[in-house]
């Protein structure tokens, strides 16, 4: 009776009392509490093996009977929990098996498809076909393209179960959720305000416009600015020059001498030097400080803008401004 008592004691008392760092347990499918003891052990979680399965044996009743209940996945315990705390985590609800994964603002869908590919949860190319075709299973309060949903997946960390992406219709839902990101981060607000006859532009060309405006202007403070410059050329019936829009189509975002063709292609949509209004498409995925840029740019004198080599902005009211700016920051 003196030793039952004792062990009882013992049970109450945690292996580190003071440790409370959380950690993840794997369990094994059709593991059992008895069976998995020693890995519990090895792993600091219990004293030793003999203990945990006395407490099993005497201690546990009903549901959690000799550690019946155990579940396979992954638990979040720690090493100041006693006999009683372990197994009821070891019982209860699993942790699911996500990782973050981050789409990066500015990201095209290819940059998106080759870093999912990367990680080896996709094969390359299934997400760039996801957001490409039949687009009419993805719902939103706003209207989507027919073509592509690029400037539509909202760029922000996820976190994501990569086998769930492998399932059928997995890439279907995680498309789904960059599209209500993008909705929570700015499209519900746009679409109410063009229900109400508020928005003042069409709401495709904000996005296009913000798509743009991430990759022309590093600085957010500055964002605004570059917006008003640019729908301020569009009104005037200029070609917008926004050399980003000939990169879209490369491969390799920094490839230059693909640029340079591109940059002199007047076949090309995406040739904003060459070819007035906005391009066909967004040129990659905006976020949230270049989107509301786009609907609330910023009235200036400036025409013309370029950046240093240190990335400041200095915009030209004329022609001979930014010819001046060129010469005196070294930029052609």
């Amino acid at each position: 009776m003196l030793l039952a008592l004792l062990i009882a004691c013992d049970l109450t008392t945690a292996p580190s009392p003071g440790d409370a760092t959380e950690r993840m347990v794997e369990v094994p499918a059709g593991s059992t509490a008895r069976g998995f003891g020693p890995e519990l052990q090895k792993q600091g979680l219990i004293k030793d093996s003999w203990r945990w399965e006395w407490f099993l044996r005497t201690q546990t009743g009903g549901e959690q009977e000799g550690g019946k209940c155990l579940k396979a996945g992954r638990h979040r315990v720690s090493a100041d929990m006693d006999a009683a705390a372990l197994l009821t985590a070891l019982c209860g609800a699993t942790v699911p098996k996500d990782e973050p994964f981050t789409i990066v603002e500015g990201w095209r869908v290819r940059e998106i498809d080759a870093a999912l590919a990367a990680k080896g949860w996709v094969a390359a190319g299934a997400f760039t076909q996801a957001v490409t075709t039949d687009l009419t299973t993805y719902h939103a309060t706003f209207s989507l393209p027919s073509d592509t949903l690029e400037g539509f997946l909202y760029p922000e960390t996820y976190r994501v179960e990569p086998d769930q992406l492998k399932e059928p219709g997995g890439l279907h839902a995680f498309v789904q959720r960059l599209v209500d990101t993008f909705g929570e981060r700015f499209g519900n607000e746009a679409a109410a305000a063009e229900k109400a006859g508020t928005l003042p532009r069409a709401f495709h060309d904000l996005v296009v416009m913000a798509s743009m405006i991430e990759r022309e202007e590093p600085d957010p403070k500055n964002r605004p600015l570059i917006a008003g410059i640019l729908w301020k050329r569009i009104d005037a019936a200029w070609n917008l020059g926004v050399d980003a829009t000939s990169r879209y189509t490369i491969e390799d975002w920094n490839d230059r001498a693909a640029f340079m063709v591109k940059l002199r292609d007047p076949k090309d949509p995406w040739n904003t030097r060459l070819r007035a209004g906005l391009p066909p498409t967004a040129i990659g995925n905006p976020g949230e400080v270049a989107l509301h840029a786009a609907m609330n740019p910023e009235a200036s004198e400036y025409w013309y803008y370029l950046h240093d080599a240190s990335h400041g902005l200095h915009g030209g009211r004329t022609v001979g401004e930014h010819e001046a700016n060129r010469r005196k920051y070294n930029v052609y």
